[in-house]
């Protein structure tokens, strides 16, 4: 009789046992499931177009109700969001400028919408409207990023930061949402703290209620416009302060780094060069500079040397870094190179990086050369597309 039971507790332990591991295995295909639907989601995220629009001065905030991809750029920081037929995206200015505290100035600055707060006897005018006032008295706007990274020299630099995205973005409709923002390459031949940069961020982004992560930005651009070539290839965002280079192979970027010269190096470069602030030199870059055209002036021609400086830069750099490299995998195709951020949008970028990647040794092939779809956005959309995949499937 004793064995009897034992033998039945034994078969009734079996069968936990077993329903258990059945439980379980269910448990693993569903979640395989819902991984496999989010990866899925998210691929067909980066074939939508992107809509983009700039922050409008008054305008509150948004209340995301899904994934968020945040591009903190030393020029823009964009929130993108993922609509039924589009990505949204909306940018604000990372720029500011300081004038002294006065109660009347106060009642005209809340009159006509302009984004400001108050800290230590001055008011901080934030986004878009820093520039109206840089150009009335001459002079640059601050800059709370330098080089890609937090600028050491700004003490306020975090704080116009937080305020900036507060004016995107706010508190999500579901507490823990997956928020995705880009973070540089470590730099191969500069200063700065990647590692302090990105970890301030997660903690401010995790008090506004949202679950950060973190991607590469060149890893970033390869997940936006590399699909097509199973996310295998370069992708190269640059920026105001830096160039961020991936080398990606089927979706793991296998190396990442940055070289801290960009936009703003440009900018600054030719400002000096010629004797006029770096905000006008920018203003002319961006609304008639063509590297194939002849210059016609001496500042226009100053960008154009500096351009060239600054693709040299970066593929002596690629040589470097990608000929030394023991861990890039056996190749049996050329891939592409996808180029991306505002500095590539200038007339004639691509066939000057063409004509000086000719000059270099690479350890693989390159099948093509192309700017990014929407160069602006393609970090954010990136960081959107990884937050999608993140995403709590609770």
């Amino acid at each position: 009789m004793e064995k009897d039971l034992q033998s039945l507790q034994e078969r009734m332990d079996a069968l936990k046992k077993s329903d258990v591991e059945s439980e379980n295995v269910l448990v693993e295909q569903k979640s395989n499931e819902v991984t496999q639907k989010k990866i899925v989601q998210a691929e067909n995220t980066s074939q939508k177009e992107v809509r983009s629009r700039y922050k409008a001065e008054g305008e509150t905030a948004e209340k995301p109700s899904g994934p968020v991809g945040l591009d903190i750029g030393t020029s823009n920081i964009i929130v993108a969001q993922n609509e039924r037929k589009y990505i949204k995206s909306t940018k604000q200015l990372n720029a500011f400028f300081t004038i002294p505290h006065s109660k009347f100035a106060e009642s005209i600055l809340v009159k006509n919408n302009v984004f400001f707060f108050a800290q230590d006897g001055l008011f901080y005018i934030v986004g878009y409207s820093s520039e109206n006032f840089a150009h009335m008295f001459d002079t640059d706007t601050r800059r709370t990023i330098k080089k890609g990274i937090i600028c050491a020299d700004e003490k306020e630099g975090y704080t116009v930061i937080q305020s900036i995205i507060m004016s995107l973005i706010e508190k999500p409709r579901v507490l823990g949402e997956s928020l995705c923002f880009g973070v540089p390459g470590e730099p191969i031949d500069g200063t700065g703290s990647v590692t302090y940069h990105e970890s301030v961020m997660k903690m401010f982004l995790r008090k506004l209620g949202y679950s950060p992560s973190s991607v590469n930005e060149g890893m970033a651009v390869v997940l936006s416009e590399l699909g097509d070539d199973d996310y295998t290839g370069i992708g190269i965002s640059i920026g105001g302060g830096m160039c961020n280079i991936c080398f990606s192979y089927l979706s793991f970027p296998v190396i990442t780094y940055s070289i801290q010269v960009a936009g703003d190096y440009i900018d600054s470069s030719v400002g000096e060069a010629v004797g006029v602030p770096a905000t006008r030199v920018k203003a002319i870059k961006e609304e008639a500079l063509s590297l194939l055209a002849a210059p016609g002036d001496r500042i226009l021609t100053a960008l154009q040397i500096f351009y060239d400086e600054l693709i040299n830069q970066l593929l002596d750099s690629m040589e470097r870094v990608f000929v030394t490299a023991n861990q890039i995998p056996m190749i049996s195709k050329p891939i592409p190179i996808v180029l991306s951020g505002g500095s590539v949008m200038v007339d004639g970028f691509r066939e000057k990086f063409e004509e000086a990647l000719t000059l270099i040794k690479l350890p693989f092939e390159i099948s093509s050369v192309h700017i990014a779809e929407d160069p602006l956005n393609t970090t954010a959309k990136g960081a959107l597309i990884m937050a999608m995949t993140e995403e709590d499937s609770d």
